[in-house]
């Protein structure tokens, strides 16, 4: 199966917050969805909202139709789906397989991989609404990329593609990878809960609100610091820079 013009057909596996969002940031880079699969009415809103007019496929199907075909499904449910469409011969030689599993590389991909299909794993390091929202808060992130050595320039221009910036993490370290995922994002929950909670217990109003500022201001001082301490500039005069106001008047 080859792609036309660097433009892929792609269909979408998953419509939770991750795979709608993927699929307009692809859209957005010119990439044809072919559709998309959804299980229930609020998948179906979902998609309708970030992916309005995109066909609601069944699964084979999507598979059948796509050069490109993204996996954006829990890891519980991962290996199980690569195998059982890899039982029904749904992977084709030269297609593109690509799952957002942060803790796993491309191995879980090796029923597909079998069949001829090429694999990916590109996680975006972003907690999802599932909202057009985080379209641009892409554009700040990384993208964790494993691929094998041939094809790892697809999957770190896929990344691109999605507006985020590719970190590639071999396949032996995506366990460390998700881990430091899954640390972050579930100690972020649990403090900012605890603090809300205790707020609410002494009959704050709004205390979301009121922690915001703190919050985003300590995260942001942590992340600094961590990537080592500012250098200050000497302070410099005016009159130091020969083209300054300053010095156009004395002259």
């Amino acid at each position: 199966m080859t792609p036309r013009s660097g433009r892929l057909g792609v269909g979408i596996i998953g419509s939770g917050k991750v795979g709608p969002v993927l699929g307009a940031a692809l859209a957005g880079a010119g990439h044809a969805i072919i559709g998309i699969s959804a299980s229930d009415q609020e998948s179906i809103d979902r998609v309708e909202a970030i992916l309005p007019g995109v066909p609601i496929l069944e699964i084979p199907e999507l598979v059948e139709c796509s050069e490109l075909v993204v996996l954006a499904i829990p890891e519980s449910q991962l290996k199980s789906m690569v195998e059982g469409l890899a039982k029904v011969g749904a992977w084709q030689a030269g297609q593109l397989v690509l799952h957002t599993v942060a803790g796993l590389g491309v191995g879980v991909l090796a029923a597909a991989t079998s069949a001829g299909a090429i694999p990916l794993a590109l996680h975006p390091a972003l907690a999802f609404t599932g909202t057009s929202v985080d379209l641009q808060r892409l554009r700040e992130s990384y993208c964790a990329v494993t691929a094998p050595g041939p094809v790892l320039t697809i999957a770190q221009a896929l990344a691109v593609e999605i507006g985020a910036e590719p970190l590639v993490v071999a396949e032996e370290d995506r366990a460390a990878y998700g881990e430091s995922i899954a640390t972050a994002t579930s100690f972020s929950t649990a403090i900012v809960g605890q603090a809300l909670g205790l707020l609410d217990g002494i009959g704050v109003e709004a205390p979301g609100a009121v922690l915001a500022s703190l919050i985003r201001s300590t995260v942001d001082n942590a992340l600094n610091a961590a990537a080592g301490p500012m250098i200050e500039l000497p302070e410099l005069d005016r009159d130091d820079f020969p083209g300054s106001e300053q010095s156009r008047l004395e002259d």
